[in-house]
């Protein structure tokens, strides 16, 4: 009977590998998007003349925006991978620059990108707005201040995870 649980284990343990699929096709997106994001950098310098100043803005903030949209790709890759999958070997690969995200953290940070992407979306609706009925713009910003709350809800719920796990090790000691 213990080899028997001995095995589900290590099945289990070893199944975290099929999350590198998972990983290796956001690299693919990634890759993807690169391509998409050279072609609508070329759109806007081949018309960077003809552009009016809100116009340039709005092809600005695509580019910002596509850029966020990558920054999160490559976050949840890297966090991923080193949270549910294995640790990188610290000689090979240099990820200190996501600093130690945990799976609390990781949330939070998505849910902030996702605002500051969400945002620049509001903010290319907004300097569209004649295309817009009142109540699309109502709704975009309702769906927007969702996104805010969730955010700031995550990040509430963390604050207190982490203040209580650092009591219960006060405790303990």
């Amino acid at each position: 009977m213990r080899s028997l649980e001995l095995l589900v284990e290590r099945i289990i343990l070893s199944s975290r590998w099929i999350l590198v699929v998972f990983y290796l096709g956001l690299v693919a997106a990634l890759a993807v998007y690169a391509i998409s994001f050279v072609g609508k950098f070329l759109k806007v310098a081949q018309n960077v003349f003809e552009l009016d100043e809100a116009q340039m803005i709005l092809a600005m903030l695509g580019l910002i925006d596509a850029a966020l949209v990558a920054s999160l790709i490559v976050m949840v890759m890297i966090s991923g991978y080193e949270n549910f999958v294995s640790r990188f070997d610290e000689t090979e690969a240099d990820v200190s620059f996501l600093g130690k995200l945990d799976a609390g953290s990781l949330k939070i940070k998505v849910a902030s990108s996702i605002v500051a992407i969400s945002s620049i979306h509001l903010l290319q609706i907004f300097l569209n707005a004649n295309q817009y009925t009142d109540a699309k713009l109502m709704w975009y910003t309702i769906i927007h201040l969702a996104f805010v709350v969730s955010a700031v809800m995550l990040g509430w719920l963390e604050r207190i995870m982490t203040s209580t796990k650092a009591q219960k090790a006060e405790e303990k000691h």
